[in-house]
């Protein structure tokens, strides 16, 4: 997230165990805080996963670089209107690519490409979150 003194990603402590209000009320609160500079080290440290929207800058690609001891980071892009094909004809459609950079040593190139699909169907249809299915 944008910090007073450039981007910081803080690290959110047991996640998994957190409900979609928490997490946001989380994100919310540090985000008050690196504008104004006010993250502890602490809190920048021991991360395990990031997610990364470099599309809120309007980044549309990259590469999503991994920051040891972090196993992953997935990146996030900006949706941008582009031509696909539906039923035989060219038509505009609102497209994100995503991009997942894993440590294979850690993470099983299957496991993390069904992780990337799993997203996938999550953002395209949301309900799938709210359901847990």
């Amino acid at each position: 997230m944008g910090g007073g003194r450039g981007l910081v990603v803080p690290v959110i402590r047991g996640a998994e165990r957190l409900g979609f209000a928490q997490l946001e009320a989380a994100i919310a609160d540090f985000a008050a805080r690196a504008r104004e500079s006010k993250l502890t080290l602490e809190e920048l440290q021991g991360g395990t996963f990031t997610i990364s929207n470099g599309g809120v800058y309007g980044s549309l690609l990259s590469t999503p670089i991994i920051n040891p001891p972090q196993s992953g980071v997935l990146g996030l892009h900006a949706v941008q209107e582009r031509p696909v094909v539906r039923d035989g004809q060219i038509v505009a459609r609102p497209m994100m690519y995503v991009a997942l950079t894993y440590d294979h040593r850690i993470v099983d190139g299957r496991e993390a490409v069904t992780f990337l699909k799993h997203v996938k169907q999550c953002l395209e249809e949301p309900a799938r979150i709210l359901l847990e299915v």
